[in-house]
């Protein structure tokens, strides 16, 4: 199976928050950051050609991004999407780090 340089575009990495680990040890679901213009679709394939795994559900959501102010200058982050994959049974990806390298 031949990857694409596009296949790497749509997902930018895994996203790791309080929130995400607990989600993801309660239930099968992995989080990820992705492209804005990335579809279901397409977050679909893509996962399935890289990580090899079956793909029960996928949900995605838009985040808003933060308005920041310092002491001269307000400004706002960007906004980013993030996908919610559920995966079938005995099903697993892993993003652990390893952090003595």
């Amino acid at each position: 199976m031949i990857l694409k340089e596009y296949d790497f575009k749509i997902i930018k990495g895994p996203h790791f928050s309080e929130k995400s680990s607990f989600i993801s040890e309660k239930n099968n679901v992995l989080i990820i950051k992705v492209s804005k213009k990335a579809t279901k679709i397409d977050i679909k394939k893509v996962i399935k050609r890289i990580f090899n795994v079956d793909i029960k559900n996928i949900n995605t959501l838009i985040v808003k991004g933060k308005l920041k102010k310092n002491k001269k200058y307000t400004y706002k982050r960007n906004d980013w999407k993030k996908a919610y994959i559920l995966l079938e049974k005995n099903q697993n990806i892993d993003f652990n780090i390893n952090k003595n390298l």
